[in-house]
């Protein structure tokens, strides 16, 4: 297994943003269309064709759950961490979407940056009507990777990846 760290393309205070947003955790339709069609170019050259899992944190797991939801079939799967799907961003979130596909949710309990709302429909829409393979936890954190959480990852990017 091989990984690449990407950085995201917008400038935003003294870090990067994957896309402009409508709030936290509501990425603006063109934005998010703008910043996936240029990953799908950078990745399609680099990866050729090869199995790609998608983990994303915050901001990025919004970003990885668009790519999954973009196009379902491009990815061996995707981790939601700490974050939200972009719902309402111009991507489908319909009933099977990622039928068959591995997607680890993990979110924090007393995560007060992600609104819970966000969460709660994420949780929802991934265990049940998106027909993904799922594997969801929650952990008694804000909004922060837990240890556990980190090896529950470790071990669902082992299986994924085969």
């Amino acid at each position: 297994m091989a990984y690449a760290a990407v950085r995201a393309p917008i400038a935003e205070g003294t870090g990067y943003a994957w896309f402009a947003n409508r709030g936290i955790g509501r990425p603006r339709p063109e934005s998010l269309r703008a910043s996936i069609d240029w990953f799908r170019e950078w990745l399609d050259a680099t990866a050729k064709g090869r199995p790609v899992v998608l983990a994303g944190f915050s901001g990025g797991a919004a970003f990885a759950g668009g790519l999954l939801l973009d196009d379902p079939t491009r990815f061996a799967g995707a981790a939601i961490l700490y974050g939200t799907l972009p719902f309402d961003a111009g991507v489908p979130v319909t009933p099977q979407r990622l039928s068959g596909v591995p997607v680890l949710v993990a979110q924090g309990d007393h995560d007060t940056v992600i609104p819970r709302e966000l969460q709660d429909r994420t949780w929802a829409y991934v265990t049940t009507e998106s027909g993904a393979l799922a594997e969801a936890r929650r952990d008694p954190v804000g909004h922060g990777i837990a240890p556990d959480a980190l090896k529950a990852l470790h071990t669902w990017l082992e299986k994924a990846a085969r």
